[in-house]
């Protein structure tokens, strides 16, 4: 039973950016982690069911053309895809974006930033195009997100733009918990088939 348990830790461990970039660039991935960290939060805030197994097929449509993912990777993606609908669920603030670790460029975490934005704003969409569904702030927010989407000026490598880098990353972060908590389903209202309390 423990190393079902250390197996579970060590799942949580290897899902960085830069394992989860090298192993998806291994089986011909071309997306990065931010960006399918994104799309998975994007779709779960946008109103999947986390019990939904579409979602392989979902990522595999927008990100391997279609083709089926092999073992290796939908294990990889599969543990990502818990983690994410796990860190949702919790409480506020448990939301760790899939970002390079703060040794790596600024320029490099900015783009990763944007690609999970990106991201985001893909996997919501396949599951909310309705938008007047959506409150002033997710509207807002999503609207944020398409001027962040486009942002291409490179950063300096100074305080200045790493305390802007931070607050950028915290507003996305806060966003996404935002359109979650609004469109997200709980995992009481994910439970095919048990009965309802009232």
């Amino acid at each position: 039973m423990q190393t079902n348990n250390q197996r579970k830790n060590g799942v949580e461990k290897y899902l960085d950016y830069d394992s989860i970039t090298n192993r998806l660039s291994q089986h011909g991935i071309s997306a990065d982690a931010a960006e399918m960290h994104g799309i998975l939060c994007g779709m779960m805030a946008g109103g999947m069911s986390i019990t939904d197994q579409k979602w392989l097929e979902a990522l595999s449509d927008t990100t391997n053309g279609g083709e089926p993912f092999n073992a290796a990777t939908e294990q990889l993606l599969t543990g990502l895809f818990n983690q994410t609908g796990q860190q949702l669920l919790e409480a506020e603030f448990a939301l760790q974006i899939v970002l390079p670790d703060d040794k790596a460029p600024i320029n490099d975490r900015g783009m990763a930033l944007i690609n999970w934005v990106q991201g985001f704003m893909l996997g919501f969409g396949l599951y909310q195009q309705d938008m007047t569904r959506c409150s002033e702030d997710v509207r807002e927010a999503l609207q944020d997100f398409a001027d962040i989407a486009r942002m291409e000026e490179p950063m300096s490598d100074d305080e200045e733009s790493e305390r802007a880098l931070d607050e950028v990353i915290e507003y996305v972060k806060i966003s996404a918990l935002l359109c979650y908590s609004e469109l997200g389903q709980s995992l009481l209202e994910d439970q095919p088939g048990k009965p309802s309390v009232h």
